[in-house]
């Protein structure tokens, strides 16, 4: 079990930015991928950006350039920094932890946090 606790979401004026944080109840060591997933109103929950284990990131194309994904390891915390903020960002930001064996997955999700950009 892991439960994710995202924080950081907030009002921000386009072209500003905002830092979310994820912290997660384990060590991020053992978790396969950690990502954070968006959803807008009346629009499908999509992938923003994940990391995993290893280190590797992959990023919506949306984003890409303008939001970093990151992670402090002696937090079993993942961040994400998003610049140059545009009101089509706004949306609920949802942390998740992904864990993966043989045969076997499991998916954690926070609450989400809130975005607003404003034009």
């Amino acid at each position: 079990q892991v439960q994710v606790v995202e924080s950081g979401g907030g009002l921000v004026q386009a072209g500003g930015s905002l830092r979310l944080s994820c912290a997660a109840s384990k060590s991020i060591f053992s978790i396969n991928v950690m990502g954070w997933y968006r959803q807008a109103p009346g629009k499908q929950r999509e992938l923003v950006a994940d990391i995993v284990r290893d280190g590797t990131t992959t990023y919506a194309d949306a984003v890409k350039g303008r939001f970093t994904i990151s992670r402090d390891h002696a937090k079993n915390t993942v961040y994400l920094q998003m610049n140059s903020l545009k009101p089509e960002d706004t949306a609920v930001y949802y942390c998740n932890a992904a864990e993966y064996g043989i045969a076997w997955n499991r998916d954690y999700w926070g609450q989400g946090t809130q975005v607003t950009v404003s034009a």
